[in-house]
């Protein structure tokens, strides 16, 4: 029977329709090649085959000869893949670690189910559904596992709260849990904004129109935005964010294929920040939407893009379902910046060394100084309105370079960082002092402005971390201490409020945001001669 089975899935998969096959007699060749090898395996192969394993690591292996952006994703996963896109997903709602072998609550997702039942933070879950999974082993996985699930489903857990004798039982309800992608809005000086937006997602727009909104109100005059490590999303979340910095009927960006004809996208309302100063933040992470929006920012002279070079993804996908349920994000088209230039970085030599190429530009020297990159003339574009030199070629190019800062590394700290340890320390410690931490820093306000560890909590993070491995280095904690203990303010800011808090804190160790800021109060801003009052 397989010999049919295989038949007909080649059918299925490869057929597109039918008069295209009719008209592509070479692409009908292959297919037959295709499906015959699979006949003869299945029929005198020495062992026995999964012939769906057969086939799935063929489409893995065809889409990586052909790009590194082009992906297969089975069926089970499918969902699962695009919840981040779609900005939600199905479940009880809570931010969680594994701490002690026990699934720990960080904190209730706002207006989630376990919010609305009076879960709260520090509790800890120790059976679902009447199993026991406190002390088995359980996983990030299993959690997965045992609490996503369908809007509507029940799931009963067994909860023990400090403070409270045996175990609490809520029925939770699951629903539509909202995955955000602001981390955080705040203002770093009385006139200067910061939002830090992580994905481009169905729901981004509105949380940074909010976000926006909240900050205006604040007496935000200038706008930081933040973009590092932003691998991308939605091109359409890309062009309804840069059309919020862009007035009139600009370019934003414009996609060609072999398959479709070149389509531009324009501005088309009236944006939330066409005025006042705009800095973007930018790195080695950040790809693809993110670099939609800061290609056009830097093409229409809108704003100065700060940091380091991106990622260079310059390739659009486009999803495409096959028979069983799985699906290929398909490249399609190349996407390219007002002025011209396609930011896609060369993939000649494979998948892997493609990349591996972010993490080689500190080896190269280019994380350090500019001077290491090879520009050529044929690189080089022009700004749309103010005619300043920029490149293509594999990312953009910042109009600010920012090094990266390696001041306060060192062995001790990354090995700290390596193994989360300032995270577990904080969870810890916030798990044992929440009500009185509560009781003294009651807003996030207080807490960032009042909370610093003594030096007593200190030695016992020491004591903590060299516990478990990593012993103390006198001389690595004199170069790295003030970021250490940033950092751990920050993670038990982060346990005691919300994520936000952390970007507060942690904001002293952003060079490329303090760098942001001072081009924004020492007037190399306005001596750039920027089109941005023009809009």
């Amino acid at each position: 029977m397989l010999k049919l089975i295989l038949s007909r899935a080649a059918l299925a998969v490869l057929f597109f329709p039918a008069i295209a096959w009719a008209q592509s007699p070479d692409r009908d060749a292959q297919a037959q090649k295709f499906s015959t090898l699979l006949y003869y395996i299945d029929e005198i192969y020495v062992d026995s085959v999964s012939a769906s394993d057969l086939v799935e690591s063929a489409i893995v292996a065809m889409l990586e000869e052909m790009d590194p952006h082009s992906v297969y994703i089975p069926a089970e996963e499918l969902q699962a893949a695009d919840e981040p896109l779609n900005g939600n997903f199905e479940g009880v709602g809570i931010q969680f670690n594994i701490f002690k072998d026990t699934i720990m609550v960080v904190s209730p997702i706002s207006g989630g189910p376990s919010e609305k039942l009076g879960i709260l933070a520090g509790d800890r879950i120790v059976t679902v559904d009447g199993e026991v999974v406190a002390g088995t082993g359980v996983t990030n996985k299993d959690v997965q596992r045992l609490l996503k699930g369908p809007k509507g489903t029940v799931v009963t857990v067994g909860i023990k709260r400090p403070g409270v004798k045996g175990l609490i039982e809520f029925e939770i309800i699951r629903d539509k849990i909202p995955i955000f992608s602001v981390d955080a809005a705040f203002m770093v000086t009385p006139e200067i904004g910061y939002i830090k937006v992580n994905r481009f997602a169905k729901t981004t727009m509105e949380e940074f129109m909010e976000a926006l909104a909240d900050l205006k109100a604040a007496g935000m005059k200038d706008l930081i935005l933040d973009l590092q490590g932003n691998g991308g999303g939605m091109l359409r979340t890309a062009t309804h964010m840069a059309d919020t910095f862009l007035s009139d009927d600009k370019l934003l960006v414009y996609t060609e294929g072999r398959a479709f004809p070149k389509e531009e996208t324009h501005a088309f309302r009236r944006g939330g920040f066409e005025e006042g100063r705009l800095c973007v933040l930018i790195d080695q992470g950040s790809a693809s939407a993110s670099e939609i929006v800061s290609g056009a920012v830097q093409d229409w002279d809108r704003g100065l893009i700060v940091g380091r070079r991106s990622f260079g993804k310059g390739l659009v996908q486009r999803p495409v379902n096959l028979p069983d349920g799985s699906a290929v994000r398909l490249t399609v088209q190349k996407y390219y910046t007002p002025s011209g230039r396609c930011i896609q970085k060369p993939y000649d030599d494979g998948v892997d060394a493609y990349r591996q190429e972010k993490y080689e530009r500190y080896e190269s020297g280019e994380l350090l100084s500019l001077d290491s990159l090879d520009l050529p003339d044929s690189l080089q574009y022009q700004t749309l309105l103010r005619k300043r030199t920029v490149y293509g070629g594999g990312g953009i190019l910042p109009d600010v370079f920012v090094p990266l800062d390696t001041t306060d590394n060192s062995p001790y700290f990354t090995n700290i960082l390596r193994k989360g340890l300032d995270s577990r320390y904080a969870l810890t410690y916030v798990d044992s002092l929440r009500e009185s931490l509560e009781a003294q820093y009651p807003t996030e306000d207080d807490f960032v402005e009042g909370f610093q560890p003594t030096q007593e909590e200190i030695d016992a993070f020491i004591a903590f971390v060299e516990k478990e491995g990593v012993e103390f280095s006198a001389e690595d904690w004199e170069r790295s201490s003030n970021a250490i203990v940033l950092r751990l303010r920050a993670m038990i800011g982060r346990n005691l409020h919300e994520g936000g808090t952390f970007y507060r804190i942690i904001s002293e160790l952003n060079e490329s945001l303090q760098r942001a800021i001072e081009v924004l109060e020492d007037g190399t801003f306005d001596r750039t001669n920027l089109a941005h009052r023009t809009f």
